[in-house]
C-alpha cells in the first residue's frame, strides 16, 4: 500500500480524530493487537488524546483474542495460533471467562456471542481514524447513518459482492470528489479507453497485513469506511 503525505486543509487536522480534543498521542489503525509482529510499514497513525487512544484498549484485546478463539474453536490459549493473543488469555483469567461464557457448543461448529458494545467501540475507532486519515474528513461528532457487522461466512453472495464490488469507473459522479489534497485524491485512478478518459475511481480493497486486516474508503455519496479483520469478520460503516 502506498503512503501519501496529506496536503489537505489544515483545519481538519490537529485534534483527535475520535473526539475533538488535544492530539496527545499517535494511534495506529488498526491497533496493534490485531496485527502480527513484525508490524508492516504500512500502519497508519491518527493523532488523537491519551484518553481515546487507551480507552478502549481492553476492547480491543477482547476482540482480538475473540476472532482468534473463533478461528480456532476454542479459548485454550495452546490452541491459538497468535502468540500475543495467547499471552493475553494466560494472563487475564477473566476475559477467559468470558469467551468460554461466548462459546455455545454445538454439533458442528461451535456459535459465538459477542460483546456488541465492545466489538462496536473498536469499529467505529477505526471508521473514525481511516475517515480522517484518507479523506480528510473526520465525523467524530457525529453518528453514522449506517454500521454493519457481520462474518462474511453468513452473507448472502448478494451481499458479499456488494461488500466487495470494485466501483463501476463509467458510474462515478464527476461532481463528487475527495478533498483536494487528500491522500484519497492523491491516489484516485483515471481509466482511458483508447485516448478519452471514461472514468475515475478510488483504488480499492488496501492491505495492511495478509490475512489480518484490510480496509477500504470511498467518498461519492458520502463516506463509507468498509473493514475485514482476519478474513473472518466484515464491517461497513457510513456517513451521507
Amino acid at each position: 500500500m502506498s503512503h501519501f503525505k496529506c496536503y489537505a486543509d489544515r483545519r481538519n487536522k490537529g485534534f483527535c480524530v475520535h473526539c475533538g480534543g488535544p492530539p496527545e498521542t499517535r494511534d495506529h489503525l488498526p491497533s496493534k493487537v490485531l496485527l502480527d509482529e513484525p508490524l508492516p510499514d504500512n500502519v497508519d497513525v491518527s493523532p488523537a488524546c491519551f484518553e481515546c487512544n487507551n480507552g478502549l484498549a481492553t476492547d480491543e484485546e477482547y476482540l482480538a483474542c475473540l476472532l482468534e478463539c473463533v478461528v480456532a474453536g476454542d479459548v485454550d490459549p495452546d490452541k491459538v495460533t497468535r502468540p500475543k493473543v495467547a499471552h493475553i488469555l494466560r494472563t487475564q483469567p477473566k476475559l477467559v471467562e468470558r469467551l468460554k461464557a461466548a462459546r455455545i457448543p454445538t454439533q458442528g461448529q461451535p456459535i459465538w456471542r459477542f460483546e456488541e458494545e465492545r466489538v462496536r467501540n473498536v469499529i467505529m475507532k477505526l471508521a473514525h481514524g481511516h475517515s480522517a486519515y484518507e479523506l480528510n474528513d473526520p465525523h467524530h461528532m457525529e453518528e453514522p447513518e449506517g454500521y454493519v457487522v457481520k462474518p462474511l461466512a453468513v452473507m448472502t453472495q448478494s451481499e458479499r459482492e456488494e461488500f466487495e464490488e470494485r466501483p463501476n469507473p463509467e458510474e462515478f459522479e464527476y461532481g463528487t470528489w475527495p478533498e483536494v489534497g487528500s491522500r484519497m485524491m492523491q491516489r484516485l485512478m483515471v481509466v482511458v479507453s483508447g485516448e478519452e478518459p471514461i472514468g475515475v475511481f478510488e483504488e480499492g480493497w488496501l492491505v495492511v497485513q495478509e490475512g489480518r486486516y484490510r480496509y477500504r474508503v470511498s467518498w461519492d455519496g458520502g463516506t463509507r469506511i468498509r473493514m475485514v479483520l482476519y478474513e473472518y469478520l466484515a464491517a461497513d460503516v457510513w456517513w451521507e
